[in-house]
């Protein structure tokens, strides 16, 4: 088992950024691979990014690559979403998400363990 807490969002500018950090308790952190999803308003909620065990293989939407960096420090069993050159489209609440085992999915019905969200506003 594992509870996840986001924090981090805010009002942004348009071509600014945020870092938000998603903080994990329970045992075996490494053992998780860890997603990043996000809801925005009238949006069925999406994969942003993922990241595996080591933290050396990550995955992103096409929508994000480039702007979007996913990392994770398992001493500190956090990870976190750093968001670069933000646009009035990534307006969303954004979802930590876990789930146990080597695979990365981008489906959300593949994450057992999410957060409450961490609401992120970018205005123009």
């Amino acid at each position: 088992q594992v509870q996840l807490v986001e924090s981090g969002g805010g009002l942004v500018q348009a071509v600014g950024s945020l870092r938000l950090s998603c903080a994990a308790s329970g045992r075996s952190f490494h053992n998780y691979v860890l997603a990043w999803f996000r809801q925005g308003p009238g949006k069925e909620r999406e994969f942003v990014a993922a990241i595996g065990w080591s933290g050396i293989s990550t995955y992103y939407a096409d929508s994000v690559k480039g702007r979007f960096t996913i990392s994770r420090d398992n001493a500190k069993n956090t990870a976190y979403l750093q968001m670069n050159s933000l646009k009035p489209e990534d307006t969303a609440l954004y979802y930590c998400a876990a789930r146990y085992g080597s695979t990365w999915y981008a489906s959300q019905r593949s994450y057992g363990f999410w957060g409450q969200g961490t609401q992120v506003t970018v205005s123009s």
